[in-house]
């Protein structure tokens, strides 16, 4: 019997990189889940939940200690949104292939330009892949769907409209698909998306079912892809899906002379292997089967040999695409590429910008694609290692820009090149009522006390630096302060009793009474923290390290305004503030009161100011008096109005009474 393994059977590149990074997590003890299958196999997600991965379904069930990865799929948008906006621990494992897609209609669709994507409507790709239209979108899983659409909707023959497909998609069908829309829609602009090697994977399978008696596909029953190679196989032979090896015992091999062996890209080679082992041992001579003139354990090992990781090599830059830099390696005959995803683990680098043809990079091999012709390099990866190798717990000083908050405030990250610092809120803040969210989005700088290279887990300090260097400013500012000397500070916090302002990294307090010539009863009331204010030194306590300052100008002093603008014998209008029983006191300028004694209210008699006057009322008044030493003031309001006119008796009337009451008296 002959057994022929298809040469691309197994995992992609997209697959390996992601399991492969999980396995990784899980080796370096990090507490990570994914959200949804990482990949459409259960024996390697059982596998990966064995060792502790989490499998959520809502990106809102993610725990803040957890590292979260997005499955190969991709997701909508609004997820990846989601977990920058919440701060989130993540790691994005979308195919590189997938996120292209998400490029092309996220750049090139528009309210006017519609999509079309050809795929399943309910798969995870298609679904995020849908997220990122600007505009209508539609999907179609063959010819009769695209039929359908085009006959429900009237798509412009003058504005045109794209069409790209799920990576998975059928090569077959896409092709009926583009011959029917070019037919109709000459101005359809066209993305063939489906993966090289996916195209690569259905082209052999096909070929090795019209060659063999029977096909094995070896796969998760829920993968797109190993649902896409059984469809191409079964008009050529029997064709048979199985997940595991166990359920070869339902198929019949007796009379079989050839038998063709493919795998989803979702299917690790060990279970291949054991695929073929079970096969080989249902045949007494399986030491003697013709597999290629070679043994199955040789070929399949040959098949798998291609997949070289953790080489490290110098690429030249060739050429840039849309999405890659193209490398030349030299001594191998494949082209390289280095997406842009794999350039930095900084978002904001530029390869186009950084880069020019010519330039060498040193770069790490992810997977070589014999088949294809290619190499998959990173030099992210390569960059992120040859870092670990320097990193030390020193008091070297870094810088890096705060990208989160971890958890409740328990701390926040400091990306810095591809290392990413823990920084505990201890050590984050100069005082325990400063916000971590403002240092959020801003360059720190940090020294790193805690290093563990076998978990790649680093801890700074960026109080340490931040302390030092305030030791320093405050030792000049104290070798330097004299007592009258002037600073513009900010206001920094507020008590009850004062505020506090900053005055360039060192502290000092002016006293609420130093604040206004008025009386207040909150510092609040004259400022706000944020403020910039002018303040003068009033007092220096040198071996407690305390500075009182002052903020109330004396210009500003109403008893000065007092002095200038309204000496003896003016006249002001004044508002009454209160009324006692012996007169009523009345507000001549902000902060200072004069009295109008009950005598100089009227010239009538009166039992109270309280029946002629009354809180509130504007009176104008004359000042009789002013007494600096004594801070009072003497008001008149009777000063400026005139005496009433007293009408004398005729002299006959005072003498005539003057008897009478002579009369009186005897």
């Amino acid at each position: 019997m002959k057994i022929t393994l298809a040469k691309t059977a197994g995992f992609c590149f997209g697959v390996n990189r992601a399991v492969n990074m999980l396995y990784d997590l899980v080796a370096d003890g990090v507490n990570v889940c994914t959200l949804g299958p990482i990949i459409h196999n259960p024996q390697v997600v059982a596998d990966l939940e064995s060792k502790g991965v989490n499998i959520i379904n809502n990106i809102s069930d993610a725990v803040n200690n957890k590292k979260v990865v997005i499955r190969t799929h991709g997701v909508e948008q609004n997820i990846l949104k989601y977990c920058i906006d919440n701060s989130l621990d993540y790691i994005d494992a979308t195919c590189p292939f997938v996120k292209k897609i998400h490029k092309i209609v996220q750049k090139e669709s528009s309210s006017d330009m519609p999509v079309l994507i050809a795929g399943d409507k309910n798969h995870p790709e298609v679904i995020g892949i849908k997220s990122y239209c600007n505009g209508d979108c539609f999907v179609f899983n063959s010819e009769d769907e695209l039929n359908e659409i085009f006959a429900k909707n009237s798509f412009s023959t003058e504005n045109p409209f794209l069409v790209v497909s799920q990576t998975t998609f059928s090569t077959k069908e896409w092709k009926k698909c583009v011959k029917k829309v070019k037919l109709l829609y000459t101005n359809a602009i066209i993305f063939d998306t489906i993966c090289n090697a996916t195209e690569e994977r259905q082209a052999e399978a096909l070929k090795l079912s019209k060659e063999n008696d029977i096909m094995i596909i070896v796969g998760g029953r829920t993968s797109s892809n190993t649902a896409k190679l059984k469809s191409v196989c079964e008009p050529n032979c029997p064709t048979y899906l199985i997940e595991t090896a166990e359920e070869l015992r339902d198929i019949a091999l007796c009379d079989v002379q050839s038998i063709g062996v493919t795998a989803g890209a979702s299917t690790p080679d060990s279970i291949i292997k054991e695929v073929i082992r079970t096969m080989s041992e249902k045949f007494e001579n399986a030491n003697t089967m013709n597999m290629e003139e070679t043994g199955f354990e040789q070929m399949l090992e040959e098949s798998f040999n291609s997949m070289s990781f953790d080489k490290n090599v110098v690429g030249t830059v060739i050429g840039f695409t849309a999405t890659e830099i193209q490398v030349e390696i030299a001594g191998r005959k494949h082209t390289g590429y280095v997406s842009f995803d794999e350039y930095s683990d900084d978002p904001s680098a530029d390869p186009k910008a950084e880069l020019k043809v010519g330039d060498e990079i040193k770069l790490r091999i992810m997977k070589t694609n014999d088949v294809e012709g290619t190499i998959i390099l990173s030099k992210r990866l390569y960059d992120r290692d040859s870092v670990w190798e320097n990193v030390e717990a020193d008091d070297t000083i870094h810088t890096g820009v705060v990208t989160g908050i971890v958890g409740d405030n328990k701390g926040v990250f400091v990306q810095s090149g591809a290392i990413k610092v823990f920084v505990p809120a201890s050590l984050a803040k100069m005082r325990r009522n400063d916000s971590l969210e403002d240092l959020v989005k801003t360059e720190v700088e940090y020294k790193i006390i805690e290093v563990n290279k076998q978990k790649r887990r680093v801890v700074g300090s960026i109080r340490e630096v931040a302390a030092s260097k305030r030791r320093e400013v405050e030792d000049a500012f104290w070798a330097n302060v004299t007592e009258g000397a002037v600073y513009t500070g900010t206001v920094r916090s507020l008590t009850n009793y004062g505020a506090f302002v900053d005055l360039g990294g060192v502290d000092g307090m002016v006293h609420i009474s130093e604040l206004s010539w008025q009386r207040i009863k909150h510092p609040s009331e004259v400022v706000s923290v944020g403020d910039t204010v002018e303040v003068y030194v009033k007092e220096l306590d040198r071996e407690n390290k305390k500075i009182s300052l002052g903020y109330k100008k004396v210009e500003d002093n109403p008893w000065e305004i007092l002095k200038r603008d309204y000496p003896v014998d003016s006249e002001v209008d004044a508002k009454i503030v209160s009324i006692t029983s012996f007169g009523a006191f009345a507000q001549i300028i902000p902060g200072i009161d004069g009295l109008v004694h009950i005598s100089q209210i009227s010239h009538k008699h009166i039992g109270t100011p309280a029946e002629v006057l009354k809180v509130g009322d504007v009176v104008k008044a004359k000042i009789m008096e002013i007494d600096f030493d004594k801070k009072r003031v003497s008001l008149s309001i009777k000063a400026l109005i005139e005496p009433p006119v007293v009408e004398e008796a005729p002299v006959e009337e005072v003498v005539e009474a003057a008897a009478e009451e002579a009369v009186v008296e005897e």
